[in-house]
């Protein structure tokens, strides 16, 4: 628990700088650094790089494999801690995510053997290495055309207007590429993009909510003459992700965004700077500068901080996936990652429209709009669990089985995160159990939902209504279990997280007292030099 009389946010920061020394001086914890800490991935991404296809002895290890890496990612979360009050939080839940996306792609799923992805290959000027030739290592098993096609064909391209190398006339192959037996840096570029493609955005098992590629792209693969200039600017999915086919267009939006975001997140943090409930004092009255009407009122009180709360996520993770389709289409782009850098490839939204929510309430904010980045991992074992007990997923046994399951392991990622921070937390009590409940609120509306139907009440009630109704089910909910999670949040130190280098407001002096124009002054990672070389790098 927080001592009392700290003043400020920075005050608050120094406490856990001292709670962190202490762990780490006495041998309670262990300091989490680099590059040691993805020791565990490395040793995944070592024995993914071996093709194990052939082999039934190679194929087996990839268990206890799995088992070397299940305990070193135990180990980081049971032993290793942070300064940072969110990086202490990031290792916890990074750890266990690592754990699950490792077993949704090797255990649950084998990707060297169920898993393609699109490829594109140039031929013509400039054409230089193997992945624009993949006809060369064709032949081992490496490279899959569309059913439809026995061979790969070579298309003539019409160039996108903003295509750096429409100068030079060139033919273009879209195909489905399986695990590449040769040559080596295909097979680690394939390796990494599996590892790192957590929506499978340009894979045969792409999640849901993300809309088709252009159908340039999909006439390609039917091995038919791609037209490029004739794709819409964006096609949008059923929740509302859009996904642009020209590269301008999506970077003016990434960019745009990212300022917006920024200036979000600032705003955000200067409010939090000002109430002491972000700080880690729960119990703590409005903040002074509230009117007082709200300062008098709970109800008032919690729903400010419920609402800012919500904010704070919403805007931290969707400023962060902005930075994505910036930096690999802006930045990289396909003259050096391929067709990874193309625009298609790189989604400009991970949140949906908020209609979701409005049509199916509970269900609608979880399965539509929220971000869906952890929805492979976990479907996955679900999908596998019931296709063993031979049960259907469409039923309402495989239904109910797995949502909970899904939200069961979105509460461990959650549990997790919370174990391993600075602050005095429940994991279970908190994030396990917010994450339950929102499984049980959901099959709760569902089956209301159901026996409103059977009644004909329904069909009966204007869609305003019903809109309504869901928008009023989905907050009263998360006004009573969302503390749960939020409040463990500021308990561990999440909210003294500083999103932003420079500040606006609080320059202005809208923050702290002891706030101003720079906000990394505390640094977020240094250089430890231990006694011994795996004692020793970038500590957080």
């Amino acid at each position: 628990m927080l001592p009392p009389g700290l003043r400020t946010p920075r005050e608050v920061v120094l406490y856990y700088d001292q709670v962190y020394f202490d762990l780490v001086d006495s041998g309670r914890a262990h300091q989490f650094l680099y590059p040691w800490g993805a020791a565990g991935a490395v040793l995944i991404l070592a024995y993914l790089l071996l093709d194990h296809r052939n082999s039934r002895l190679l194929q087996w290890c990839r268990f206890p494999v799995f088992g070397a890496f299940s305990a070193f990612q135990s180990w980081c979360i049971f032993t290793n801690r942070a300064r940072s009050p969110a990086s202490a939080f990031g290792v916890g839940l990074i750890s266990s995510w690592g754990w699950l996306w490792v077993s949704a792609i090797m255990v649950v799923n084998d990707c060297q053997v169920d898993f393609k992805r699109i490829e594109r290959a140039i031929i013509g000027p400039g054409s230089k290495n193997e992945r624009e030739h993949p006809h060369r290592h064709g032949a081992n098993g490496s490279v899959e055309s569309a059913p439809e096609d026995d061979t790969l064909r070579q298309r003539k391209a019409v160039e996108r207007p903003d295509d750096p190398s429409r100068a030079e006339p060139h033919s273009v192959q879209y195909f489905w590429q399986a695990y590449p037996s040769a040559p080596f840096l295909v097979r680690l570029d394939w390796v990494a993009d599996v590892f790192c493609s957590f929506r499978g955005v340009g894979w045969d098992w792409q999640t849901a909510g993300v809309p088709p590629p252009p159908k340039s792209v999909e006439v390609g693969l039917r091995g038919e003459v791609p037209d490029p200039s004739k794709d819409e600017e964006f096609t949008t999915s059923r929740t509302g992700i859009r996904r642009y086919a020209h590269r301008g267009a999506l970077l003016r939006h990434s960019f745009t965004s990212l300022a917006i975001g920024y200036l979000a997140l600032d705003a955000l943090k200067t409010f939090m700077h000002q109430d002491p409930y972000f700080w880690g004092y729960t119990d703590s009255p409005a903040p002074v500068f509230m009117p007082t009407v709200v300062r008098d009122s709970y109800f008032l009180t919690k729903t400010y901080r419920l609402l800012l709360s919500l904010a704070a996520i919403y805007f931290a993770l969707w400023t962060i996936f902005k930075l994505g389709p910036a930096f690999f289409c802006g930045i990289l782009g396909p003259k050096w990652i391929g067709v990874r850098g193309e625009p298609w490839m790189n989604p400009a939204d991970s949140f949906g429209s908020f209609m979701p929510v409005l049509d199916k309430g509970l269900a609608g904010w979880w399965g539509g709009w929220w971000h869906q980045t952890f929805r492979f991992a976990f479907e996955s074992p679900a999908a596998r669990l019931t296709e063993a007990l031979g049960i259907s997923k469409r039923s309402t046994i495989g239904r109910l089985l797995s949502l909970f399951i899904a939200f069961f392991l979105s509460g461990c990622l959650h549990a997790c995160g919370s174990y391993t921070q600075l602050g005095e937390t429940r994991p279970v009590l908190g994030p396990m159990r917010f994450f339950i409940l929102q499984a049980v609120g959901i099959s709760m509306q569902t089956l209301g939902v159901q026996q409103l139907k059977r009644a004909g009440i329904i069909e009966r009630c204007p869609k305003a209504l019903c809109q309504l109704t869901n928008l009023v089910v989905v907050h009263v909910w998360l006004y009573y279990t969302a503390p749960l999670l939020v409040d463990d949040f500021a308990k561990g130190g999440v909210w003294l997280f500083e999103p932003v280098p420079f500040s606006l407001f609080r320059g202005l002096g809208l923050g702290a007292p002891d706030d101003g124009w720079f906000c990394l002054s505390h640094g977020v990672a240094w250089w430890h030099s231990g006694k011994a070389i795996f004692d020793t790098g970038i500590a957080l």
